[in-house]
């Protein structure tokens, strides 16, 4: 009777070890890292890129990494957003670069170079939600460069991007809150705040103080008044989120 308690036991032990691999084999399939990845090409003068790059699960990172790509590709378009014909982040890179030397030619008395500055960072990580940011600078020959930051947030077991209608549960509760850590963010010289005509920004992330909402150059105000941005602590709008 002891030997079949103790068959017994090790049998039960066996299973519940051959059931904990195979959550520890799920979590770890599950999983994404990140490196950052400088891009370039052969020819390329002007650009310089160090943006994150998605490993693990393939139908995860395949997601993400389309998903940064994209915003890149969007960020070095020269022209009407609407006539993107990049289909890689190189490809965008010698274009970028095809278009100076085409300007260069026809302006021959033009000497300033035109530039630009991408770089990525994985500002916040949890089992359910991963925020990105990616910073552009670009400068192709006018009065000064330009600067855009853009949040992208995504579905960390699925990959796939979360917009933002879908991060919030209860947006006019939401907007509330940030009306006021908004009001706090001006300066006497941005803009003037009205309350009746407030709108959240295009770009919401998150960061381990809590939200961070941004809006960029020109979004709300004149180019001199620069980027506004300001985070709300998670526990003040914590009710009213989707993770």
């Amino acid at each position: 009777m002891k030997v079949n308690n103790l068959h017994m036991y090790y049998k039960k032990l066996l299973l519940l070890i051959c059931f904990s691999s195979f959550i520890f084999s799920c979590n770890e399939e599950l999983k994404t890292t990140f490196s950052i990845s400088n891009i370039t090409t052969e020819n390329n003068k002007l650009v310089e890129a160090n943006i994150p790059k998605a490993f693990g699960n393939d139908l995860v990172i395949t997601e993400i990494n389309s998903e940064i790509s994209k915003t890149v590709i969007a960020a070095l378009q020269i022209g009407d957003p609407d006539t993107i014909t990049s289909k890689s982040i190189e490809e965008s890179i010698t274009l970028f670069n095809e278009e100076f030397n085409k300007f260069n030619t026809d302006f021959p008395d033009v000497t300033q170079p035109w530039e630009a500055q991408i770089d990525g960072e994985v500002m916040f990580r949890s089992p359910e939600i991963i925020s990105i940011a990616i910073t552009s600078y670009t400068n192709t020959g006018g009065a000064h460069g330009n600067t855009n930051i853009s949040f992208l947030n995504f579905d960390a077991v699925t990959g796939k991007r979360i917009q933002n209608s879908n991060l919030i549960t209860n947006k006019d509760a939401f907007k509330n809150v940030a009306k006021s850590y908004f009001k706090d963010a001006l300066t006497e010289d941005d803009v003037i705040f009205e309350p009746d005509t407030f709108q959240l920004p295009a770009n919401i992330g998150f960061t381990i103080e809590g939200v961070i909402l941004l809006y960029n150059t020109y979004e709300i105000a004149p180019y001199s008044t620069g980027i506004i941005d300001f985070t709300i602590p998670i526990e003040k709008v914590n009710d009213y989120l989707a993770f």
